[in-house]
């Protein structure tokens, strides 16, 4: 059984990306929940959290899938919501709005990215931080956060929201740092120094650079902690489910790290 912890629903408007013409790179986004659930029965996942789609430098875009997150989770018990939240200013309204929704059935994460502005550290930024962790706390939920380089949101900057609040809520890392200088700050030490601090912070691999999954599982193995930290997750319709979940069989193998990564972590966090 695989469990997907980290996948879209939404479809987004063409963008002209970096200066080039409008284009919808996100080939296999999904509109309705029936797209979504025939997903999950072709590929067999029996549990995935499901998240607005976003990408494009309009934050209202994602707050509008919020009410088809819960729309999904609601109609059918295999899927679990995510909502989005932002910490920026300029979003308060529209923030309130989905925290508003948190105690909602289905309701499982409480989505951040700063890929649309505002960073950790920004004064600005602090208060909505603040806001947005005090209601995961409250509703139980985890905050699900996106730590790709470029933009605002590397390691470093995302890094704080784990020292000022994974004591008291579950922060999920998204792809691992994102690139080769996250990858390594992590694995190398950072990620288990967190553990072994008592800070409550998962992660998962998606998009992660080739030789990540196979290092990230040696130490654990290693250091006999961060078993249960890490999840699968595909990042439909950005990622690709095939490829992701070839990568991360191969490095957890069929015993107890693949169980607890593809099904067991996701079973404790998100259920």
């Amino acid at each position: 059984m695989v469990y997907d912890a980290h996948r879209h629903i939404g479809v987004l408007p063409a963008y002209p990306f970096y200066g080039g013409p409008p284009v919808n790179p996100d080939t296999t986004a999904r509109a309705t929940v029936k797209q979504l659930v025939a997903d999950l029965d072709d590929e067999g996942t029996e549990r995935a959290l499901v998240i607005p789609n976003y990408g494009v430098p309009d934050p209202a875009i994602a707050f509008s899938f919020n009410e088809l997150a819960i729309e999904a989770a609601q109609s059918d018990d295999r899927i679990r919501a995510a909502l989005w939240v932002s910490p920026r200013p300029e979003d308060a309204e529209r923030t309130e709005q989905a925290l508003a929704l948190a105690g909602e059935e289905g309701v499982r994460a409480l989505k951040l990215s700063f890929l649309l502005g505002g960073r950790p550290t920004d004064p600005a930024c602090r208060p909505r931080l603040d806001r947005i962790f005090k209601a995961a706390q409250e509703h139980g939920l985890v905050v699900h956060v996106h730590t790709s380089p470029g933009a605002a949101s590397d390691i470093d900057e995302v890094g704080h929201l784990v020292d000022w609040y994974a004591g008291q809520v579950p922060v999920h890392l998204v792809h691992f740092g994102g690139g080769m200088s996250g990858h390594i700050k992590l694995v190398g030490s950072r990620f288990f120094d967190w553990i072994e601090s008592g800070k409550r912070v998962y992660t998962d691999l998606s998009w992660a650079i080739g030789f990540t999954p196979r290092w990230l599982a040696q130490e654990i193995e290693r250091r006999g902690i961060g078993h249960d930290r890490v999840l699968f997750a595909s990042d439909q319709p950005w990622g690709d489910f095939t490829g992701e979940y070839a990568r991360l069989a191969e490095a957890t193998g069929g015993g107890e790290l693949g169980e607890l990564v593809f099904r067991d972590t996701f079973a404790a966090l998100y259920d």
